[in-house]
């Protein structure tokens, strides 16, 4: 028995703004709903944390970066749009 893909997510936020909550309550019910036991977020705060923000090439928040499974890629937003997402995470083929 094979077992199941894992995602992991890198999120990077601008402290309690309000689009860096959107995003990643977005994130979080995306993949409560889409990729439950099978994924893992980190949360890094470029206030907190900007010298590894600016290491690793974000310069606008909210971003997403798709780590795991391969190929890496980036989304910038607030990640509300559902359909457009899962297809940037190669997700879309997934849906029933």
């Amino acid at each position: 028995m094979t077992r199941p893909v894992m995602y992991t997510f890198r999120l990077y936020i601008a402290g309690e703004a309000l689009n860096s909550a959107q995003a990643l309550a977005n994130l979080g019910a995306l993949c409560r709903t889409h990729l439950p036991d099978r994924h893992r977020i980190e949360v890094v705060d470029v206030f907190l944390e900007p010298m590894r923000a600016l290491a690793d090439g974000i310069f606008m928040t909210p971003t997403l970066v798709k780590l795991a499974p391969l190929p890496v890629s980036k989304i910038v937003g607030t990640l509300s749009q559902t359909e457009p997402l899962l297809h940037a995470l190669g997700l879309a083929v997934a849906m029933p």
